[in-house]
């Protein structure tokens, strides 16, 4: 009786033991996934870029000054690259997205300079850009206009309203709380950076962890297959565009703030880095599928590469350089990724056939 007892504890332990070490193996499985390269190349990728740079330029690059910089410097390019993704997720364009910022800042700017307070300036031109995200989503699902030539064509007119509403001159004097909040700090950490953190993780949550953005992901995986599934496309894609508006009005409002000044033109030359860094991180953390920290990534990885090569002695296109590069490799990368993952498939079935034959 007494062996058949130390039997049985002895394979209870056996079995606790196994049960551990697969939990172990699935951990570090989970954790060699989710650190591969396939998987975070761009931080890899920041980290060499940091150690080059801190290596060729010691004085300059490894600071707390121009650490900063860098993420003070790319929050409004950030947030109007995490709005974009609602889009994206779509399987839709919005080449608007600079040009609402220069419309926002301008009109934020005018209502300043009215006299009006400037909190409910800021939310006047908030719902600005959410009304031409109407316009873009009215366009695109309702007049079934392709949404590249759709949002080309509203940039355009953005683009001449900012003009005409300006009078193609810069606008200054903002208001003094404006100007300080934008420009604060917490822990000696950018407030603009904080915010921009606050709208990734509000993004994160509606795609990730909501029925709406479920929907936005089937529709960009395949419009027709959504439909038939009962997914109410039009209505969530319309929604889509609204949501990448008022990001890019938020942005258009932080740069303004940050530079003290709105300008006609300014939004249109982020234009090129917002593409770049939303493209860039959709091969970064789940490859081949437009997502907020990916995007995150690549923001700071295209920022940090620009500072160093600005503080090297690098003039001032050397960022278009860069982000055109990234813009190029970016998409380069998804479609070679998306026809690795095609020929993985079809080499499972045919294995798959084989073996049952």
């Amino acid at each position: 009786m007494t062996e058949g007892l130390g039997l049985l504890e002895v394979e209870e332990r056996e079995h606790r033991e196994s049960g551990s070490d697969a939990r172990g193996r699935r951990l570090f499985d989970g954790l060699r996934t989710n650190l591969s390269v396939g998987r975070i190349s761009g931080v890899y990728m920041g980290v060499v870029i940091i150690a080059v740079f801190s290596l060729w330029l010691p004085d300059v690059f490894p600071t707390v000054t121009t650490f900063q910089s860098v993420l003070s410097g790319q929050a409004v390019t950030g947030i109007a690259a995490v709005g974009l993704l609602f889009a994206l997720a779509a399987g839709a364009y919005d080449l608007s997205v600079g040009y609402t910022m220069s419309v926002v800042g301008i009109s934020t700017a005018l209502l300043f300079d009215s006299g009006m307070n400037w909190g409910l300036a800021v939310l006047i031109g908030i719902l600005i850009a959410c009304a031409i995200g109407v316009v873009n989503g009215a366009l695109v699902e309702f007049l079934g206009i392709d949404s590249f030539i759709a949002t080309l064509a509203t940039g355009a007119l953005l683009q001449a309203a900012a003009l005409g509403l300006s009078g193609a001159r810069q606008i200054t004097g903002f208001p003094k709380g404006f100007l300080h909040l934008s420009t604060a700090s917490a822990g000696g950490v950018p407030l603009d950076f904080i915010f921009l953190i606050g709208l990734a993780l509000v993004a994160w949550y509606i795609l990730v962890h909501t029925s709406f953005g479920r929907r936005l992901y089937a529709i960009g995986y395949g419009r027709e297959a959504a439909r038939l599934a009962g997914v109410t496309v039009r209505r969530s894609s319309f929604f889509a565009f609204v949501l990448t508006a008022m990001y890019a009005g938020i942005a258009g409002v932080v740069l303004s703030g940050r530079i003290g000044v709105a300008s006609p033109d300014i939004g249109s030359s982020y234009l090129i880095p917002i593409f770049a860094a939303a493209l860039l991180g959709a091969t970064q953390i789940h490859p081949g599928r437009p997502n907020v920290w990916g995007t995150l990534i690549a923001t700071y990885l295209l920022a940090t590469g620009t500072a160093g090569l600005q503080l090297a002695g690098g003039t001032t296109w050397v960022a278009n350089v860069f982000n055109g590069v990234a813009l190029i490799f970016a998409v380069g990368l998804a479609v070679f990724q998306r026809k690795v993952a095609l020929w993985r498939r079809i080499r499972s079935r045919s294995k798959a056939v084989a073996r049952s034959s």
